[in-house]
């Protein structure tokens, strides 16, 4: 294992605990933070799309009332009134549904916040297939994506309530747009308490040097699970959270590319353009190694947000048998 990687496990957790811990929904830590920032922080502005219930802002509201600007259904509105914000020296935090957040005000986020530098959070809230039954009009797939085309747009997709905890705090200090996105589906907390997020950086939770799996958001956990599998197929899983997708842990990934015999990366999105993208681009061009890219690749009927996972391969036994067949090839 390269000393270029982050050496440092993040949890104590073993790979066969992992499906035995309680979940929770990160939206609860990304408002908490936001009013523990909010209550030394004047400056700060929620910046929502009469999105306060979905985005569990409604003690915010209670707490801060002078500190939230709700312009109704109007996402294009919304960055635009954002960017205003951020002009006049406030530090907004705008919150909507994902799919809606970046799918109709791409325009602004690229005009307004990227391109002018201002220095916006935008946070996607319950994005890949987290709702479910409502389909594919509010699945967010593409927002990684998308938003990973903005040249000086970081983009985050935190793992468990800790990192998202985490990452919310590190973007109250950047200077420059950003995009966390916060999951709606319940996870187990991986990261200690006192984890800090750091752009371009990614975090060894399972040390192995047969694979590679690179994960994020959601799928980390589903990761790890696979790594218990793998073991007792006597396969050492090296297991990779990339909260980070851009900036991209450069030295990470070529590391596993050369020091084990291939990569997959697993994420709750398209991998069209997404993580997989990003892993696959560096790899191509700088350290060619076997890769196999694990995501949500079409448009499917509407089902149970778990329903959608597993069809689409992204469990520990799909996981696992991806990583198998790049020994095996």
């Amino acid at each position: 294992m390269s000393a270029d990687v982050a050496s440092l496990l993040a949890t104590d957790v073993t790979p066969s605990q992992v499906a035995d811990l309680s979940t929770t929904d990160c939206r609860g830590a990304w408002s908490a933070t936001l009013a523990e920032l909010a209550a030394d922080d004047r400056s700060l502005v929620a910046v929502v799309n009469d999105s306060v219930g979905s985005s569990k802002l409604g003690d915010f509201v209670d707490r801060f009332p002078g500190q939230v600007v709700n312009v109704g259904i109007a996402e294009q509105t919304m960055v635009g009134v954002a960017a205003g914000l951020s002009g006049g020296g406030l530090t907004p935090f705008v919150s909507a549904a994902s799919c809606f957040l970046t799918a109709r005000a791409m325009e602004q986020i690229k005009a307004d916040l990227v391109y002018s530098g201002r220095p916006v959070v935008l946070c996607g809230m319950s994005p890949g297939v987290a709702y479910g039954e409502l389909g594919p009009t509010h699945h967010s797939l593409e927002d990684i994506a998308w938003l990973r085309a903005l040249p000086g747009m970081t983009v985050v997709v935190p793992a468990d309530p800790v990192e998202t905890a985490a990452a919310i705090r590190w973007a109250h200090g950047h200077d420059g747009p950003a995009f966390v996105r916060v999951s709606r589906m319940p996870v187990p907390t991986l990261f200690r308490p006192d984890h800090a997020f750091e752009p371009g950086k990614a975090n060894l939770l399972h040390a192995g040097n047969d694979v590679t799996v690179i994960a994020n958001g959601t799928t980390v956990s589903v990761a790890l699970q696979a790594a218990g599998l793998l073991a007792d197929r006597g396969i050492g899983l090296r297991v990779l959270s990339m909260a980070s997708v851009q900036p991209l842990d450069q030295e990470a990934v070529l590391a596993a590319a050369t020091e084990t015999g291939g990569i997959v990366t697993v994420e709750e999105s398209t991998v069209r353009g997404g993580l997989g993208g990003a892993v696959a681009e560096l790899v191509v061009s700088h350290r060619p190694a076997p890769m196999r890219m694990l995501g949500i690749n079409h448009y499917d009927h509407p089902d149970s947000a778990e329903g959608l996972i597993a069809g689409a391969g992204l469990t520990p036994l799909g996981i696992a048998d991806a990583a198998a067949a790049l020994i095996d090839r």
